[in-house]
Formats: C-alpha cells, structure tokens, sequence
C-alpha cells in the first residue's frame, strides 16, 4: 500500500512542479502587462503642433510689423490702435 502511494507521489511531483511553475510565470506575465498598461496611461501625451498651414501669415504679420499699421492706421509704438 505504502509503496502505491510513493510511486503515486513520484508520478505526480515532476507534473506538480510544471503547473506550479506555470502559474507563476503566468502571474508575473501578467502582472508586467498591467504595470506596462498602466505607465502608459499615466505618463502625458506630448501633442506636436504644427501651424505652418492654419497661422503661418498671422505669425509673419505678428512678428514683422502691425497690421493695423499696415491697414495706414495710428498706431502708438507697440503697434496698437492710437486714439488721437
């Protein structure tokens, strides 16, 4: 009887050992991904914006002159509208 039980374990130690060790990689799988999931939905989003087609005359005109100044306005010497 003894010796059925012994060669039982025996059987059953190597496949023990498989599954426990599945599991284990399995948990720290998983746990990688939602720690992966996470820092990217933590972390911010860096937006690049770009308005060389939308703004690029209004930059131009901002930087190189008034446009009220240009419209053959007063202007005072920030380039504002000057009330005379």
């Amino acid at each position: 009887m003894t010796d059925d039980i012994s060669l039982l374990l025996k059987e059953a130690k190597p496949l023990y050992f498989v599954r426990k060790r599945r599991r284990r990689v399995m948990k720290s799988v998983a746990a990688m991904l939602v720690c992966v999931l996470m820092a990217g939905w933590l972390t911010p989003e860096n937006y690049v914006y770009e308005y060389q087609d939308e703004w690029s005359s209004e930059i131009y005109l901002t930087e190189n002159g008034s446009i009220i100044e240009d419209m053959g306005l007063p202007v005072d010497e920030y380039g504002l509208l000057a009330v005379v």
